[in-house]
């Protein structure tokens, strides 16, 4: 006879197939014995090591099938089966499940569906067990989410046209509904939705559909419906696929216009432009009263993707052209475009008023009320069409320029008082994903100090607090050999736990010709340091805990914590003080102190303030780069890094690294957290700046993302912002992608914001990047309107009239121009700049044609001639 014993042994050799003969003939006393068996060998197996995974692969199916075999409730049942930790990664043994489960009550088994159907994190993988289910229970198919996704990956098929699987399914009806009704896109949907495709879902859909065997104003309902719930243009394009295969007549698009509407104003730009399309047809069939297309014109127009709003202004030319009764109620919303930010658009706009206006003078009056946000190059013709109420008020004003605050560093608090909260910070910052310099460094003093004070005390008290890390747990403490990160090697220092086995022979076994393996050498070497003193003479405090939140420390207050350990009679830590010195502020006024204090570190510290301190020279050169993504091998800028001797002769061995001479890599492999990495020398932004631009660079030649993070803090950071540091932003205003393009800016507000800006010199740079095709004008052009947009018009102006000369004489590539041309009009309308014109400006503005390039040429050379005939005149 079987005993629970003989199935344990099975389960633990993996024969999940001999199982459901085996359990059969248990009763329901020796089937909750052996689940408790079960739950037992389930608890060892999770508690095993990683190199047990081979053990843990042979028996979670059996485990799996066992257990579901042995629950009594389906709840439990359900619970048991999804458990995650029994399939790594596989399927489910669905045969063997149903054979084990054959003898339960269908309605038994109906509940157990359901409760499968319920997981989310499981019902898709489950799909198969549960339609299994559903077919002995004889019940009706739940169709949650996970369901659908699993419904829909099953019934893709490349062996017929999906419309052939699809047709006899019993739970078609219940399962298609639910396609346009799951919180994110079907997968099988979002990845099978090309139009005209009989494998793919919008024909199957559309088929079926013209078969009767769905619903067609349902499914003009569903996409309808999801699209009007909203999304990126990526979700949505599954749904307006189906719609476009659909093909919906004048009458069925007649009766969704109240939705077509309001896609327009609110859906991705291709979901508008289909909406747009579809009411552009119905307005043309006299479906579309004037008062509703005014109200959907007075949401495009507003919006800024110019190719919408051009097509907006034509299909009302045309409405009005068909029905000019209906002027009152449409020109009303051409006032949209007149502020829109494409001048182009803005004199459409102005034509299209001229043009069907008449002797309507309350109209012109209301739209005359909205001129002043015409672009100064339609003013002229706005009077002519408006009357001289479109005329705006002169502003006799000198302009001002809108910069956005820099952020200011903020001051650290002190060092945890308390042993209570130094223990509180030490596990916020442990135990967190992210951490601030200021947590950690305070969070590192507070240990240093409360061990000098009461090791005991802090151990006791931080025993607990960290008691789920591994290393402090028996079972695993084998693992731990002395490598911990941060905060965690100095608590363990605390709490007198080693290595289960030979120390390493550095914390940082790996090196790369990047800056980052180096800067995280010298972090390292601080913190062993720190542990190795809490074992052996603990120090009183540290030298190095910055005094603002930038990770620069204030010369006073290190002259003062150097006076303090010399009145205790304490040595300073060699790591810790060298860190010190990479975070102070150099400020000679401060040289007299330092060496007042007569100790050997007050002279380093007085030498460091003076000449002995001063960052290493950057030295620039022109370099092939190694790597593209479309091939080609570019020249880019490289800046290679000086000796610091001061650093090289000496600082501690570990340090040594930040003062050598670097050239630039080809690649910066290793990532980093930049306030970290900042916080290491926040003083010395030169060198930093020269280090990240490989960095930003392959953010503007390649695909690469996040290299530009470094900038804003770089901004924001101490020392001198030179070269070097204007070279990176110059770069990163050209990056690929929006987001670190955004950063670049950002750094280049608060270089200004600071006083700190050399328009010369990044006006330089940019130069030589747009010649070398490291930032392309378009997207310097979209940084540089992004400043703009801040209020930082004079700003922009200068740097663009020191790039143009060069675009427009034809000695860089002049795709974008047209853009850059646009923003430094704006800017200069603006800010009232009254520069001479820039090389090139005049040939290119009386170039034949309607071109972006010549228009917006002409828009600068006249804004700057207005500037300058109004300096004049206020000159007298």
């Amino acid at each position: 006879m079987t005993t629970p014993l003989d199935i344990l042994a099975a389960v633990r050799a993996g024969r999940t197939r001999r199982l459901p003969e085996l359990l059969k003939p248990l009763d329901r006393d020796l089937r909750r014995d052996l689940l408790a068996a079960l739950k037992e060998l389930r608890g060892e197996l999770r508690a095993a090591g990683w190199d047990r995974w081979q053990e843990r692969d042979l028996m979670s199916p059996a485990l799996l099938v066992a257990g579901a075999a042995c629950q009594t409730g389906a709840a439990a049942a359900a619970a048991w089966i999804g458990g995650r930790d029994m399939r790594r990664g596989r399927r489910l043994p669905e045969s063997a499940l149903l054979d084990v489960l054959a003898d339960r009550d269908p309605k038994w088994l109906g509940d157990l569906a359901h409760r499968l159907a319920a997981r989310p994190s499981t019902a898709q993988e489950d799909y198969g067990l549960i339609r299994a289910l559903v077919l002995r229970a004889d019940c009706p198919m739940p169709t949650t989410d996970g369901c659908v996704e699993g419904w829909a990956m099953t019934s893709q098929t490349f062996r017929a046209p999906l419309a052939d699987g699809l047709r006899g399914d019993p739970h078609l009806t219940a399962f298609v509904p639910r396609l346009f009704e799951t919180p994110e896109p079907v997968a099988a949907l979002a990845w099978q939705c090309e139009p005209d495709d009989p494998h793919h879902w919008p024909t199957a859909l559309a088929t079926l559909a013209g078969e009767g065997l769905l619903d067609r104003a349902a499914l003009l309902d569903g996409c309808t419906a999801r699209l009007l719930r909203g999304g990126t243009a990526l979700q949505l394009k599954p749904y307006r696929t189906v719609l476009e295969v659909l093909r919906p007549t004048e009458e069925e698009d007649r009766v969704r216009t109240a939705d077509w509407i309001a896609l327009t104003a609110d859906a991705p730009s291709a979901v508008a432009g289909y909406a747009q399309q579809v009411l552009a047809r119905l307005a043309a069939a006299g479906h579309v009263p004037a008062g509703r297309l005014a109200e959907m014109s007075a949401a495009v127009l507003f919006r800024p993707e110019k190719k919408l709003v051009r097509a907006q202004l034509v299909l009302l030319g045309r409405q009005l052209t068909r029905d000019p009764a209906a002027a009152p109620e449409l020109l009303p919303v051409l006032g949209e475009a007149f502020g829109h930010a494409d001048t182009d658009i803005q004199g459409r706009a102005l034509k299209l008023a001229a043009a069907h206006l008449g002797q309507d003078e309350d109209l012109r009056a209301e739209l005359a009320d909205r001129a002043h946000l015409l672009s100064p190059v339609h003013r002229a013709r706005a009077v002519e069409v408006l009357g001289a109420d479109a005329a705006p008020e002169e502003d006799t004003g000198p302009y001002r320029e809108l910069l956005p605050p820099p952020p200011l560093p903020m001051a650290l608090a002190p060092a945890p008082a308390t042993v209570a909260e130094t223990v509180e910070l030490v596990a916020a910052v442990v135990n967190s994903r992210t951490e601030t310099v200021e947590e950690y460094e305070r969070a590192l003093d507070g240990l240093v100090r409360h061990t000098h004070r009461d090791r005991a005390a802090l151990a006791a008290a931080l025993r607990p607090a960290l008691a789920d890390r591994y290393w402090l747990d028996p079972e695993r403490r084998h693992l731990y050999t002395g490598d911990l990160p941060g905060l965690e090697h100095v608590a363990a220092a605390v709490l007198d736990v080693g290595p289960a086995g030979p120390p390493p022979q550095a914390l940082v076994s790996w090196r790369s010709d990047c800056h980052h393996s180096d800067a995280a050498v010298a972090r390292h070497a601080r913190v062993a340091e720190i542990a190795r003193a809490v074992r052996t003479r603990p120090l009183p405090f540290l030298l190095a805990t910055p005094t603002v939140s930038t990770g620069t420390l204030d010369p006073r207050t290190l002259v003062a914590r150097l006076a303090a350990y010399a009145r205790l009679g304490e040595r300073p830590a060699p790591a810790d003080f060298a860190q010190s010195l990479l975070r102070v502020r150099r400020d000679a006024a401060v040289l007299p102190e330092a060496a007042a204090l007569g100790t050997p570190e007050g002279d380093r510290l007085a030498a460091w303030l003076g000449e002995r301190g001063r960052p290493a020279a950057v030295a620039r050169r022109t370099a092939p780069a190694e790597y593209h993504r479309y091939g080609a091998n570019p020249d880019r800028l490289v800046l290679d890094t000086g000796e610091r001797a001061t650093v090289v002769a000496e600082f501690p061995e570990e340090y040594r690294a930040l003062g050598r001479a670097r050239t630039a890599s080809g690649r910066c492999w290793d990532g980093g957290d930049a306030d970290t990495l900042i916080a290491l020398l926040p003083e010395d932004r030169e060198t930093l700046a020269a280090w990240s631009l490989t960095a930003v660079t392959s953010c503007a030649l390649d695909d690469e993302r996040g290299g530009t993070d470094v900038l804003p803090r770089l901004a924001a950071a101490g020392g001198p912002a030179g070269p070097a540091l204007h070279l990176a932003v110059a770069t990163g205003l050209g990056a690929r992608h929006a987001e670190d393009r955004l950063q670049a800016v950002d750094a280049l507000l608060t270089l200004a914001g600071r006083g700190e800006l050399d328009i010369e010199r990044l006006g330089a740079d940019l130069t030589e990047l747009v010649g070398l095709r490291t930032v392309k004008p378009s997207r310097l052009a979209d940084s540089l309107r992004t400043a703009a947009a801040t209020g930082a018009h004079a700003t922009t102006w200068a740097v663009l009239g020191a790039v143009l000369p060069a675009l427009l004489t034809g000695s860089a590539d002049p795709r974008g121009t047209g853009e850059l041309l646009e923003t430094a009009a704006e800017c200069a309308e603006q800010s009232g700049a009254a520069a001479p014109h820039p090389a090139g400006l005049a040939e290119t503005a009386t170039r034949p044609g309607r071109s972006r390039l010549a228009t917006q040429a002409a828009r600068l050379r006249d804004a700057l001639d207005r500037n300058q005939k109004a300096l004049a005149l206020a000159a007298g």
